[in-house]
């Protein structure tokens, strides 16, 4: 069962609304500008859910129109506004040369503001109106810039850190400024949670979505004070008294008012103390099963149903990959700009440090939550942190998984390598980058790890600062004696040039060559280069070359079929010194046709490329036979289990799986890449295996 904690993004249809929407689809499908009875009945039913909106409000005297959406809402505001402050401009009034949004207002509104401000000719000033580390307006930088602002917008609550704005501040603020400004609250976050009683306020105009609060997704409100000027966006039949042509939604607004009638009733939506000691069991939740977590905005003055958090040294990425494997659905944010995965404007805003913005998650739920629902996600948080903790990752561990062999670490466009030899209890860091060095930290004293060496393949200079920076960062007894011995490189300043890193039964052994000075690299001539060169009997060697992949002398220099270990991300950074092809076009298999490949192919290996605290909360059974292999993506580059050793197997197929697909790509195609034809990906991951109706178990950890 999925754990839906995305509620600030959109909600599933209310039951209620279901029904009603299908009732207008099949039974009341008239159109409501005809005048016969089938006509006249779905006016009644428009009449009626405006009516239910307007009490519900408290709109008063005031316009509702039914849109498709806040973005559509927001628009006709802002044109309505700028367009008045034209014809004041036009008519030789003051119009002030501001237009002023909060500085965590969805992206929606600064877009509106720069695109109608550009397409009208105004020339006013688009700025922002900043906010404090709670998220609060500044009322005096506000104070101070009222008088000379046109239009200001701000939210009733944030969509990201479910910040309640103190509208009747911001109100006071205008008034005692004596401002002509017309306002714009965003209201969409507020539906159901919020008492906004408009009529009482000053606000000029406050649009709302339905999908935020049970309905459909394609019907909204937009609330229009008495006597606020208003120009239609959409011009045409002169539909909702002439305010937004085109033919009504009708099963969106019959939906959209049945959720409205259960709001009003009082029995399906829980009451806000209610909410707020749902929301208090998911804190302690969170608090209990991630050592650190911050939340990035004070509970006091948040939706009770909203919680904004970082734990240090966990990207928002790896936190959403281990909820979403528990089946629990958060965000990094706001939902319209999840795919970018940049750091957070609304915690920039704030003022919040960089490791909070990178690393900010966003749990939500709807106020149709019930006991049941808050309880199994508070069990499934704590699962999280468990798979966490034995993956070293927060925490101790009193049980973590075995740590052996070669892991990647990659970001930003770099890959650190750490070697580890379990049995020896040591391990050797190659390329530190500083995003890794407390994670790195956390898995040395985990796994109770001694640090043998940090070494570099860079210039001189960078490789100390960063060894330095990673030693700092660790607190092991040798790392004095580490820093004392080591040359430029890292290379401990000693007579012998190679590392023995396991017992003479299964040797790895790590050597240290030489690459020549390369006067014609076209960025510019570079100096002598190492290259560390790690071998195991019967695999293909790496060789960690850092910026000198493409060295001229590097074929040379390396025994034919190694397996290069780079600073590009990810399993870009595994190519091969052989004349391998590059990736054919996405080797995908689809999950519907996934049964009869796997017959297909005798032999086939399943590879779930997923990181360990995935695997540790959901798993994926063997299909029809075929052989299962956990190897996380991290982990490809492992001589003893990853590419190397799959390269002796040229004909052996290997179907990789992670969560959305993306990761099981990159894993095939650098094995083709590497010369191993038979490698696919299943195209869409578990997600969409899912989707074809076949279980994902939840082990129990």
């Amino acid at each position: 069962m999925d754990i839906y904690l995305d509620a600030n993004a959109t909600t599933p249809v209310l039951a209620q609304a279901r029904t009603a929407a299908i009732q207008a689809m099949v039974d009341d499908y008239g159109n409501p500008s005809s005048i016969h009875s089938t006509g006249l009945k779905a006016k009644a039913l428009i009449d009626g859910v405006r009516a239910l909106a307007r009490r519900l409000l408290g709109a008063g005297d005031g316009q509702l129109l039914f849109t498709s959406g806040a973005t559509e809402g927001i628009q006709t505001a802002v044109l309505s506004s700028l367009g008045a402050l034209r014809e004041r401009r036009e008519r030789g009034e003051p119009v002030g040369s501001l237009l002023l949004y909060g500085a965590t207002e969805h992206k929606a509104v600064p877009e509106a503001l720069k695109h109608w401000n550009r397409l009208l000719g105004l020339g006013l000033q688009v700025q922002a109106i900043p906010v404090g580390t709670d998220g609060q307006h500044d009322l005096a930088w506000l104070a101070g810039h009222a008088a000379d602002a046109g239009l200001v917008c701000t939210m009733a609550a944030n969509n990201e850190t479910g910040v309640i704005s103190d509208l009747d501040g911001i109100a006071a603020t205008l008034q005692a400024a004596g401002s002509r400004a017309f306002w714009m609250v965003d209201g969409v976050q507020a539906l159901g949670k919020l008492p906004l009683r408009l009529a009482e306020r000053r606000i000029d105009y406050a649009p709302f979505s339905g999908h935020k609060l049970y309905a459909p997704k394609g019907i909204g409100l937009l609330y229009v004070r008495p006597g606020a000027p208003f120009t239609p966006l959409l011009a045409g039949g002169g539909q909702e008294g002439s305010l937004r042509s085109g033919t009504e939604n009708m099963s969106g607004i019959a939906a959209l008012g049945a959720v409205l009638a259960a709001l009003e009733d009082g029995r399906t939506f829980r009451s806000g103390a209610q909410l707020q000691r749902f929301r208090d069991r998911l804190a302690e939740a969170l608090l209990a099963a991630f050592p650190g977590l911050v939340f990035n905005a004070p509970l006091a003055g948040s939706l009770p149903t909203t919680l904004n958090f970082s734990v240090p040294g966990l990207p928002s990425r790896l936190l959403l990959d281990l909820f979403d494997a528990a089946d629990v659905r958060v965000s990094g944010g706001s939902a319209c700009s999840a795919a970018q995965a940049a750091p957070s404007f609304v915690l920039q805003a704030m003022g919040l440090p960089d490791w909070q913005t990178a690393s900010a998650v966003r749990l939500s739920f709807g106020p149709a939550a019930d006991e049941a629902f808050i309880a199994e996600a508070v069990a499934r948080i704590a699962a999280c942190g468990l798979a966490l903790r034995r993956s070293c990752l927060a925490g101790p561990s009193e049980d973590p998984l075995a740590s052996d062999g070669v892991l990647q670490l990659s970001a930003g466009g770099a890959s650190s390598w750490l070697l580890v030899d379990g049995e020896r209890r040591q391990a050797w860091v190659l390329d530190p980058q500083p995003e890794f060095n407390e994670r790195v930290a956390r898995l040395l004293r985990c796994h109770s790890l001694q640090l043998h060496a940090v070494l570099d393949t860079r210039a001189p200079l960078l490789a100390a600062t960063a060894r330095a920076d990673l030693l700092q960062a660790c607190d092991a007894a040798n790392l004095a004696q580490l820093a004392a011995d080591a040359d430029a490189q890292g290379w401990p300043g000693r007579s012998d040039a190679v590392y023995t890193l396991a017992p003479p039964a299964s040797a790895l052994q790590l050597s240290r060559l030489q690459l020549p000075a390369d006067a014609t690299h076209p960025d510019g001539p570079r100096a002598a280069q190492p290259v560390w060169l790690l071998q195991r009997e019967g695999a293909p060697a790496l060789a960690f070359v850092g910026g000198a992949a493409e060295h001229p002398a590097l074929a040379q220099l390396l025994p034919a079929g190694t397996v290069l270990c780079s600073e590009a991300t990810g399993p870009a950074a595994l190519r091969r010194i052989t004349a391998a092809s590059e990736p054919a076009a996405q080797p995908a298999i689809s999950p519907a046709t996934l049964a009869a490949f796997v017959r297909s192919q005798p032999g086939l290996r399943l590879v779930d490329v997923r990181e360990p605290y995935e695997q540790l909360l959901s798993d994926m059974p063997a299909l029809h036979g075929a052989e299962l292999q956990a190897l996380p993506l991290s982990r490809l580059a492992d001589p003893a289990q990853g590419a190397p050793a799959w390269l002796a197997e040229p004909g052996r197929p290997l179907l990789f799986f992670c969560r959305s697909g993306g990761r099981s790509l990159q894993a095939a195609q650098t094995l083709r890449r590497l010369g191993h034809p038979a490698a696919w990906t299943l195209e869409g991951g578990l997600a969409m295996w899912q989707a074809q109706g076949e279980p994902v178990f939840m082990p129990a950890i």
